[in-house]
């Protein structure tokens, strides 16, 4: 028989954990948020974070530990769920009041929508679960110990310890992804264990994305060496044998253990591999101890007596409130400590049970006999409604009890479906095609199946599945009957356009529209108005707005009959974006101005289903360089897309706020910006989106990273190979972006073809005016570069006029930039250098920083050039002082290579002079007594990132407070 595994050989894993521990009780910032451990199954990933939830209790962090299990996946938030589990009954029934966090602490409620005046969403409840971990970690009195009953001291600190993160719910991956990409601001640190090649790709990216920005420190478990596994595992056994089997188990500790129990010996596991020796164990039972053993193995952590006493019942009958079990309890008690005592199964909180390892519960899960299977999970089912369970957790042995359509198992289904369905979208979505897969398909049940694959569709939708929902739609249209509800099908076709849409396939969104608004007898009013503003949406991309203005007008106009004043904003952003983009500036102006006037009159519930307006809006006010209200806009988006709006509008909202970032040199949040829109780009699956956000992000990298970094040419020609032969809007930036990134890496030829092909030819058709400027730019730079002046002239004019019937400062900045070039190139540097420095005051009267730091940092070049390094050193420190502050990489970079005389002078010795500057920049404000919130609004940084810092000044000065840094500081500088 094998005792519980021991930890053998993991002693560097458990130094680095040990360290994140210490970080955490220490106070110190800068440490990981979120420890990522992986490895194949069996490796000892459950068992190392045991220890480190032992070491962390020992230092009186509070611990909650939950664990995600393969057969529960679609049960809301199940993850955190279980680990909040841990927490002192009374604190657990106080914070559950809050309908906010009711949904993670005792899983989706009964009544959602109960007491709140709008409808609970999963944003909100990511939020709210931040808030108390926050609290929970500074309070450090509601912890508990984990798994396994014991509970630790509670001091300043909080651990979450997660394992089996690869079979996690939607829902508990979404708020994951919610704390990595938003560091809590509190002694608080997730350790998460997982199966990498069973993790879904969607989760891989947001642990990456977090290694990449330091959130996350990941640590791959491997196999453990001989030496270890063998001393510790089986000290007694002979050398020989020993070999042989750590040669079997391939270093794997729970292989190594099931061979050394099932007395295998050769040099492979046995036929059946480690299913079958994990079904060998089982032999010796009896009937009664075998069945007891599946039935731990279908309850999964609701295995407690009672739940098994009438899951084992021979029939189900209502089983009623579980007080006394139904059967007399001796048996079942002396059953399971038997199957104690044989350690396949495991005593675990609340008196619950479980088998000893995940694997083992799968290979007794799928080898017990179906019909037996089928049975427990519909007496289980039965059982939990008579203890009060939600449907959620009810649905999941529901659905594994479904043999055909049963009317009651539907309705406990689609509960859950309702229930979830702002909450956790993906499981509203499976539980919908679980009741569509058992409905009749009769004209009895026909309406009732299109309303279905509606809602399963608008679900798929809003959780970023957006191929799914859109052939569901197609489905829904092509059913007998769908004509007869005019306005289900209305819904359903504006629904679908919109997957259309943002899949990239706006000539079939636009037909069907058209095909929709000339049916037959005409859509209703409302109808019409719904698939007018969708209209709106798509035919911009697929047509000149030209061609579609009299459809908007139209729209407009029974929005205002209608008194739809939520469509009527909607509207009015799809033309002002439309004039803006087509550089009508004059209407463009009244028209934004229009649309925000009518937007913001607007409460958040009035504009929850049409959260996108705010997208247009955003951009229509970037392109007029009217960057406050650009983000003003995108943030008010932001906040209604990530608590109610589908999820593939967060890319375009993201992507507005990242590019005024950029554009006002503030690149460390503009980085993080794209690199969240990314992820959520990557797991939609539109090419389209996924190379609009691509584009962006190269324009981000092209200007955070330093001068010859391959990163933003290769993520821009990405954008474009995933374009293809389109020649849409985006795909037209894509190629822009493409001739940008080619010119800084020396390619100024294929800078001019990227950017010749954007435009459709020598014409630029196809370039959005009201950008025209700054994408001539482009192609003067590169007829400059190449020695063909005659051509930057050529461009240089077209900018220039371009540029003074824009109006618009930046690209006026733009334009003369072009000018300077062309100047310079005829050996002119001084009148060049003057057209540069109106470039600046352009640039930062729109307060475009970085042009302005650019200009600045040209025209001082051009000034050491004309002979005058006194004003050639003024211009460089003011442009790399802007730089240095936005963290524009590039700049400062090419700053540093090319310095005017003046500036290579010694420098003053530095106060610090083993500090970085960012570091030196940092403790001087410290010394200011300037808080870490205080300093990240100064720099643009992000208050983690601060911290950070001053956990690497406080090791390099040996000092540890900041009025010991401030003290240091003002010696030095005194």
């Amino acid at each position: 028989m094998v005792g519980r595994t021991p930890l053998v050989g993991r002693g560097a894993e458990l130094e680095r954990l040990d360290e994140a521990i210490g970080e955490v009780t220490g106070g110190h910032g800068g440490s990981p948020g979120v420890v990522d451990l992986t490895g194949p199954a069996g490796m000892g990933k459950s068992r190392l974070l045991t220890e480190v939830c032992r070491r962390a209790r020992g230092r009186g962090l509070t611990v909650l530990r939950g664990r995600a299990t393969e057969y529960e996946r679609h049960i809301p938030f199940r993850l955190f769920t279980d680990a909040f589990a841990d927490l002192d009954p009374e604190l657990l029934r106080e914070k559950g009041a809050d309908p906010s966090v009711a949904p993670v602490l005792h899983g989706v409620a009964a009544d959602p929508g109960a007491g709140r005046s709008a409808p609970l969403d999963r944003f909100a409840v990511h939020r709210a679960v931040a808030r108390l971990l926050t609290e929970l970690a500074e309070r450090g009195d509601g912890g508990g110990g984990g798994h396994g009953g014991d509970r630790g001291g509670h001091g300043c600190g909080l651990l979450i310890a997660l394992d089996d993160l690869h079979w996690a719910d939607p829902a508990s991956l979404e708020l994951l992804d919610h704390l990595v990409r938003h560091p809590l601001r509190a002694p608080v640190t997730l350790v998460v264990a997982r199966r990498d090649r069973q993790t879904s790709p969607s989760l891989t990216a947001a642990l990456t994305r977090g290694v990449d920005t330091g959130a996350v420190l990941r640590l791959d478990l491997g196999p453990l060496a001989e030496r270890a596994c063998v001393e510790h595992l089986a000290p007694d056994l002979p050398a020989a044998r020993a070999a042989r089997l750590y040669a079997a188990s391939e270093g794997n500790p729970l292989y190594f253990l099931t061979l050394l129990q099932g007395q295998g010996d050769g040099p492979a596991l046995p036929a059946g591999g480690l299913a079958a020796l994990l079904l060998d164990e089982l032999t010796p039972l009896t009937d009664t101890q075998r069945r007891t053993t599946e039935a731990v193995a279908v309850l999964g952590d609701h295995a407690t007596a009672p739940l098994l006493a009438h899951t084992l019942t021979a029939s189900a009958p209502d089983p009623g409130p579980l007080l006394p079990g139904p059967t007399d309890p001796g048996p079942l008690d002396a059953d399971l400590a038997v199957l104690a005592g044989r350690d396949l199964v495991r005593r675990g909180p609340g008196g619950s049970w479980s088998l000893r390892h995940p694997v083992l519960r799968t290979v007794v899960h799928e080898n017990t006999e179906h019909r037996r299977r089928t049975d427990m999970h519909r007496r289980a089912a039965a059982a939990l409604a008579g203890a009060g369970a939600g449907a959620a957790v009810r649905a999941h042995h529901v659905e594994r009890a479904l043999t055909g359509w049963d009317p009651e198992a539907a309705a406990v289904l689609l509960e859950a479906a309702g229930q979830s369905e702002a909450t956790a979208p993906a499981s509203c979505a499976h539980w919908l095609g679980v009741v569509l897969r058992v409905l009749p398909d009769t004209a009895e049940h026909g309406a009732q199946r299109r309303e279905l694959l509606l809602r399963r569709a608008r679900a798929l939708g809003v959780c970023g599945e957006l191929r799914q929902s859109r052939d569901l739609l197609h489905e829904l249209m092509a059913r007998p009957g769908s004509d007869e509800d005019g306005g289900l099908r209305a819904s359903a076709a504006t629904l679908c356009a919109s997957m259309e849409r943002h899949l990239g396939d706006y000539a079939s969104a636009v037909a069907l529209l058209r095909r929709e608004l000339a049916r037959r007898p005409a859509p209703r009013p409302a109808d019409a108005l719904a698939l007018g503003l969708e209209l709106g949406s798509s035919a911009p991309h697929a047509l000149s707005y030209d061609e579609v203005r009299e459809d908007v007008r139209r729209t407009l106009d029974l929005a205002r009959r209608l008194g739809n004043e939520p469509a009527e904003a909607g509207a009015l952003t799809i033309t002002a974006l439309g004039e803006t983009y087509g550089g009508d500036l004059v209407t463009a102006r009244a028209l934004t101005d229009r649309a925000a006037a009518r937007v913001d009159a607007l409460t958040d519930r009035e504009l929850t289903e049409l959260c996108e307006p705010l997208a247009r809006l955003s951009w229509s006010e970037f392109y007029l360089e009217r960057y406050a209200d650009a983000q003003r806009h995108a943030d008010r988006g932001l906040a209604l897309a990530r608590r109610v709006g589908p999820l593939h509008l967060l890319p375009h909202l993201l992507l507005c706020k990242a590019i005024v970032h950029m554009s006002t040199c503030r690149m460390l949040p503009a980085l993080e910006l794209v690199d969240e829109a990314e992820s959520i780009a990557r797991g939609i699956g539109s090419d389209e989106l996924l190379a609009l956000v691509l584009a962006n992000k190269a324009q981000v990298l092209l200007a955070a990273l330093p001068p010859g970094d391959g990163t933003p040419l290769a993520v821009a020609e990405e954008a474009v190979a995933l374009c293809g032969g389109r020649s849409s809007w985006w795909a037209s930036l894509a190629w822009c972006v493409l001739s940008y990134t080619a010119l800084h890496a020396g390619d100024p030829r294929r800078a001019r073809s990227a950017m010749l092909r954007a435009g459709g030819g020598p014409q630029l058709a196809r370039l959005q005016p009201t950008m025209r400027p700054l994408f001539l730019e482009a192609l003067v730079t590169a007829a400059v570069t190449t020695g063909d002046l005659a051509d930057a002239e050529a461009w240089s004019r077209r900018a220039t006029a371009d540029a003074e019937r824009l109006g618009l400062p930046a690209q006026r900045a733009s334009a003369l930039r072009s000018a300077g070039q062309l100047l310079a190139g005829r050996g002119e540097p001084g009148p060049a250098a003057d057209l540069y420095a109106l470039a600046a005051e352009e640039a930062g009267r729109s307060g475009a920083t970085l042009w302005e730091a650019q200009a600045l940092l040209i025209g001082s070049s051009l000034r050491t050039r004309a002979g005058d390094p006194a004003a050639a050193a003024s211009l460089w420190h003011h442009g790399r002082r802007l730089a240095e502050t936005g963290g524009a990489r590039l700049l400062t970079g090419l700053a540093d290579l090319f310095p005017p005389p003046r500036a290579m002078t010694a420098p003053a010795p530095s106060p610090l002079p083993h500090l970085t500057p960012r570091e030196q920049q940092i403790a001087a404000l410290v010394a200011e007594g300037l808080t870490t919130p205080a300093i990240a609004a100064r720099l643009y940084l992000s208050p983690r990132t601060v911290d950070t810092h001053l956990s690497h000044i406080f090791r390099k000065t040996g000092v540890t407070t900041r009025s010991a840094l401030a003290a240091l500081t003002a010696r030095r500088t005194g």
